[in-house]
């Protein structure tokens, strides 16, 4: 199930499309505090967001620019401003789709589906971009930069559960367990190991404190 972040200050428009949504088996989460939408982009880890332009104390656009500036998440614009100039901006900034109000559902359901299915989001994704580095799951790299880095299948593994929820604290025992799960021997030593090498490749290609720690808890990036 796709997981889908509405940011629209409208109270009407956003129950509208949050029972539209739902009703087409889409999991969905809407932002009512457009004080933290940027916290709240990194604690959801949507596959999609929709975003509204002119919202309270803020831009849309603005907060296209910040997030492109941490992950390649698709963003579809559904504004009522409907300029050629607006439309324009958007997408040079990042945006991947522009949809102006009153929308048709038919036809937004439709960009969505095209969307996802343009940037392979979900289950069949074969690179993940976060903070600026890509990891690549066909050729067991990270690349930052125009230089990359090959993995061992553990150290592929571990990075895709990191990379997969970009943002989020991923706990060492869902780490521990997903490896174990792929037949992949691990324990908490040897996963410390495992994030202390990650970390020397990363530092090899320029890359420094990606992978935090949450003392007692996980890890994230």
């Amino acid at each position: 199930m796709y997981k889908i972040l509405i940011v629209e200050d409208s109270s009407s428009i956003r129950d509208e499309l949050v029972v539209l949504l739902e009703n087409n088996l889409y999991e969905v989460v809407a932002v009512t505090d457009f004080a933290n939408i940027l916290k709240k982009v990194e604690e959801v880890s949507p596959d999609l967001i929709l975003l509204d332009i002119i919202l309270p104390n803020i831009n849309g656009i603005d907060i296209c620019r910040e997030i492109r500036q941490k992950n390649d998440t698709p963003i579809i614009f559904v504004t009522s401003k409907a300029t050629t100039e607006s439309e324009l901006n958007a997408i040079l900034i990042g945006g991947d789709d522009y949809i102006t109000k009153p929308y048709n559902a038919a036809v937004l359901l439709a960009r969505i589906t095209s969307v996802l299915k343009r940037y392979g989001k979900g289950k069949n994704n074969t690179s993940y971009i976060c903070k600026g580095c890509k990891l690549n799951l066909l050729d067991s790299t990270i690349s930052y930069n125009g230089q990359s880095t090959e993995l061992t299948k553990n150290e592929l593994r571990i990075c895709y559960n990191l990379f997969s929820k970009c943002g989020q604290i991923v706990p060492r025992e869902y780490i521990i367990e997903d490896l174990w799960d792929n037949e992949m021997f691990i324990d908490d030593n040897t996963l410390s190991v495992n994030i202390t090498r990650i970390r020397g490749k990363l530092k090899d290609i320029g890359v420094e404190d990606l992978i935090k720690t949450k003392r007692g808890i996980g890890y994230k990036i």
